[in-house]
This record gives C-alpha cells, sequence and structure tokens, in this order.
C-alpha cells in the first residue's frame, strides 16, 4: 500500500468528526465535491470504504472506525504540539492570550492571572473581555489559550474544549455605608424591600441569587442588573443598592471600595472556570495560573455561619 495521503486523512477525519461532508466543507472553507473526491482517493489507498449511508448523514464502517480511530489520536496530539508552540515568542518568552467572560469580577481576575505574571520566564499577557460565546469562537479556532468564567463549557456547544475548575467561593453581601449600617441587622431578611443591584440573567450567579432569595421569601427591589462586575461595584458604592462579592476577593474590594459588609452567607456558592483547548494542559502559565487558584486562591479564609435555609445552591454547577 502507497502511503497515506495526510490530506486526505485530515478530510476523512473532518467529515467523521462533524458528521457531515456539508458541515466539513464549511469549516476547512472547501466545496463538498472536493471533499467528496478526496474522500474516494483515500478509499481506494485504503483498498475499503470508510462510510456508508445512514438515513441523511454517513455512518463509519468497521474499516472507517478503524482509521479514524488512529486518525484522531494523531490530529489532536498534533494540534495540541501547536497550542504549546504557539505560545511561545519567537524570542524564547510565552505569550498567552486570556478571554474574560464579562460576569468575571476584574478584582479575581487579576488574582487568577497573576501567578503567571510572577514565573521565572517571562510573560506577555493578553486579554481581552467579551461575552462568552465570542471567546469560546476565538477559543476553538486558537485565538486565545484560556477563557476564564463562572460557568462549565455546554456540552450541546460544538466546541472541542475542556474545562479546568478553579475553585469556589461563598458570597459576601456589601453596599455604602449608611445603607449597610441599615441592612446589617437581620441579614438576610433585611434585604426585603432593600434596592439591590444583580448580575445579568446570562450568570450563573443570577440564577443561584433568585433561587436563594425565593426560598428566603425575601423581595429585594432591582434598581439595575449590571453585567460588569467592577461597574455594579462603583454604583454600589455610590449608595445605589446591595452587591455581592465573591468571599476569595472581599479584601480587596473593602479597600479598593467605599463600602462595608452587610452579612456572608455559603447558601450562594460562585465556582469558576478555566476552558482551554488542551485535555491536559501543557502551557506552562495556564499550568501556574489554575495550580494557585486551587491550593490558594480559594483555600477556605473564614467561618461563615452554618446556613438554615434553603439548601446550598452552586453556581456554575
Amino acid at each position: 500500500m502507497a502511503h497515506l495521503n495526510l490530506k486526505h486523512l485530515r478530510y476523512f477525519w473532518s467529515v467523521a468528526s462533524h458528521g457531515s461532508i456539508a458541515r466539513a466543507a464549511e469549516i476547512l472553507h472547501l466545496t463538498p465535491q472536493t471533499i467528496s473526491g478526496q474522500l474516494r482517493e483515500l478509499e481506494e489507498q485504503v483498498g475499503a470504504k470508510l462510510f456508508t449511508k445512514s438515513g441523511r448523514g454517513l455512518a463509519l464502517t468497521d474499516t472507517g472506525r478503524l482509521v479514524f480511530s488512529y486518525a484522531d489520536e494523531m490530529f489532536r496530539i498534533g494540534d495540541e504540539l501547536q497550542d504549546v508552540l504557539a505560545g511561545r515568542t519567537p524570542g524564547g518568552g510565552l505569550t498567552l492570550n486570556v478571554g474574560v467572560a464579562m460576569v468575571v469580577p476584574k478584582l479575581l481576575t487579576h488574582r487568577v492571572l497573576a501567578p503567571a505574571l510572577a514565573m521565572d520566564e517571562p510573560v506577555r499577557l493578553q486579554c481581552v473581555e467579551r461575552p462568552l460565546t465570542e471567546l469560546l469562537a476565538d477559543l476553538s479556532v486558537h485565538k486565545l489559550d484560556l477563557v476564564l468564567t463562572d460557568s462549565p463549557l455546554n456540552p450541546a456547544l460544538n466546541i472541542r474544549a475542556y474545562n479546568h475548575p478553579l475553585g469556589e467561593t461563598p458570597s459576601v453581601f456589601c453596599a455604602a455605608r449608611s445603607l449597610a449600617a441599615r441592612l446589617r441587622p437581620g441579614f438576610p431578611q433585611s434585604l426585603d424591600g432593600a434596592p439591590m443591584l444583580m448580575p445579568s440573567s446570562h450568570s450563573a450567579l443570577r440564577r443561584v441569587l433568585d433561587q436563594w432569595l425565593d426560598g428566603l421569601d425575601v423581595k429585594p427591589q432591582v434598581v439595575a442588573e449590571i453585567e460588569d462586575r467592577a461597574l455594579m461595584k462603583t454604583f454600589g458604592e455610590a449608595g445605589a443598592g446591595v452587591f455581592s462579592v465573591p468571599q476569595a476577593v472581599e479584601d480587596d474590594v473593602l479597600q479598593k471600595y467605599d463600602v462595608e459588609i452587610i452579612g456572608r452567607t455559603d447558601e450562594v456558592t460562585e465556582r469558576f472556570y478555566a476552558i482551554s483547548a488542551e485535555r491536559r494542559i501543557k502551557h506552562p502559565a495556564v499550568s501556574a495560573i489554575t495550580e494557585t487558584a486551587r491550593s490558594g486562591l480559594f483555600s477556605p479564609r473564614r467561618q461563615v455561619p452554618a446556613p438554615t435555609r434553603p439548601q446550598a445552591v452552586e453556581a456554575g454547577g
């Protein structure tokens, strides 16, 4: 048998991965006729059919499944190698391209990414902040090394990426001094009717907050829904309403903003994730980020009174 044509094998792998010639053609920016012709040539090289018709789609034959198992491992390893090499600059340093979902607090983002800048090897960090769907699209075509978000990747999305849980943290509720002093007694029931700043509806935290408040039969007055958590704190500092922050960055918030704590609860827990195109993390800066977050940033810092009701709910879970 002649040596297999790797280009033909790549086209076959794409068709098998995406389930149709039309979808593979769209991704590879080729015509379906071109891919069909390349598949016929590959079948001639292999000496057997690789696909059989199944309804409106294609199904792998026994030989096709065998070829796909080898091709899948080969191309996945090749893609991982590209990811690792792409993280190194010509001068020998590292580049780290990070996408940050808008719902992730800025202070937390800084604490999560700081270990990358503390490495012995120089790292050039490039950060962008956009809606999660846009960031995941960039991750899928290797424009980003990492995406930080408050919820795991939805399996329904046709994106080959992997969740790396960073940790979880209880919530702390803050407000401007006069409002905090008024609401501190009787927390959390004191939030009933109080002005409150809430994250947007696509935030995992918003769903958890709504469920927690409903369980307490507490109905605050939602005065604003703000996706940018830094902007939310600015409104809160001006006295617009109560807002929540992750306990992991509580001290940073109190130092940066003129606000006070109303109360804490472990019934509202935020989770944070790093999403990468790598199943096994190879990028040294990404390894530093994930390891430091798990061992330090999200470790328990203070005891929170045991919850009464409702049961604990975890954002991003």
